[in-house]
């Protein structure tokens, strides 16, 4: 399995529709919320932008919403 880490903000609709779609199919992720300031400053470190969600796959980050529901639905068979 990979090491796989989302970052995500409470308030962005793109963020939770992936947070419903972990929801509905019980895939539990490391989660980081980006309203600690530690975590939003490690996003932008290895990511280069503050672009939230962000699923870091391996340290590789993945944006946009539907390409991360689409790779989780891939890794995890749903």
């Amino acid at each position: 399995m990979k090491n796989l880490t989302l970052y995500y903000s409470a308030t962005c609709p793109f963020c939770q529709k992936v947070l419903r779609f972990c929801d509905a199919n019980g895939i539990t992720l490391d989660m980081r919320s980006t309203s600690d300031p530690t975590a939003r400053e490690e996003l932008i470190r290895v990511g280069g932008k503050s672009q939230v969600p962000c699923l870091f796959i391996d340290g590789e980050p993945l944006y946009e919403s539907n390409d991360i529901i689409g790779y989780l639905k891939d890794e995890f068979k749903v």
